[in-house]
């Protein structure tokens, strides 16, 4: 199992939402999503957890990798709607993540109020994936 993504510009904030399971085996997809939201944004990311399912210890680590990847970039990465099987405790080796009770809280702290553009994977929930419609 992995993970969809979907990748929202703001003014000065991105939003990288995710769908799925976060394990070992998404870790890799993770990873470009976030390279995606270095290449393509500017000031924090925040990542949106409201779809996902859950998370493993792997999955944990990428997310703490990725808050050092862009605390090195001199970006903050926050998050919103962490999964109730667990949140994400940073050593002192990784940058404070602030944690967002939901997106719409995120995007409240940061004064948002609209989206400027938007990528994602091709099977992102709830929208059509023309190659897996069914044919009748």
């Amino acid at each position: 199992m992995t993970i969809e993504w979907r990748y929202t510009t703001h003014p000065h904030l991105g939003v990288l939402s995710l769908a799925g399971h976060l394990g070992g085996d998404a870790v890799a997809r993770f990873t470009g999503a976030i390279g995606w939201a270095l290449a393509r944004g500017t000031g924090p990311v925040v990542l949106d957890l409201t779809e996902l399912r859950g998370w493993s210890v792997s999955g944990q680590l990428a997310v703490a990798q990725a808050a050092r990847q862009l605390a090195d970039e001199g970006r903050r990465l926050e998050l919103a709607a962490i999964p109730a099987d667990g949140s994400l405790v940073p050593d002192g080796a990784h940058p404070p993540v602030p944690v967002h009770h939901d997106l719409a809280a995120a995007l409240s702290a940061h004064q948002v109020s609209e989206e400027q553009r938007e990528w994602r994977t091709a099977d992102w929930p709830g929208e059509r994936n023309p190659a897996k419609r069914s044919r009748k």
